[in-house]
């Protein structure tokens, strides 16, 4: 299998079970993974702190469902350059603190090596996202 076809088929499983399932994730991830973040575990968006290997990416998705509720995750398309893959999408969560939604467009830079992901990293609206965190309006 391409790692275009094991990404395309682990955005499908997160998707399919809004964000509870991240097996699919460590199946393909190698043990020494790097993954970042552009929020980088800002205020209010600790998930996004950087980690490494799979012992930090479970805790990274303990983090994240602790806080938001993912509404779906939509990976529409993927670029493949040597060993980058970029996924273009677009996604929506509620923080579970505020009950504020946020949807983005998402952009993800995946490295593979040997049929294994070693580095992840991920972009979204941080504005977005830091503002749903809010407990008030805040005005942007």
């Amino acid at each position: 299998m391409s790692n275009v076809e094991k990404l395309r088929r682990a955005y499908q499983m997160w998707h399919d079970s809004l964000g509870r399932n991240h097996e699919a994730w460590l199946a393909i991830l190698d043990e020494d993974v790097v993954m970042g973040s552009l929020a980088d575990g800002a205020a209010g968006m600790k998930f996004s702190a950087p980690r490494r290997g799979h012992a930090e990416v479970r805790r990274y998705f303990a983090e994240l469902a602790e806080d938001w509720e993912m509404l779906f995750y939509n990976a529409d398309e993927f670029v493949e350059t040597g060993d980058r893959i970029v996924m273009i999408g677009r996604g929506a969560w509620r923080s579970r603190k505020t009950g504020k939604e946020v949807e983005s467009p998402l952009a993800t830079v995946w490295r593979f090596r040997d049929g294994k992901a070693i580095e992840y990293f991920e972009f979204y609206d941080t504005a977005k996202a830091y503002f749903a965190t809010q407990p008030e309006e805040v005005r942007r």
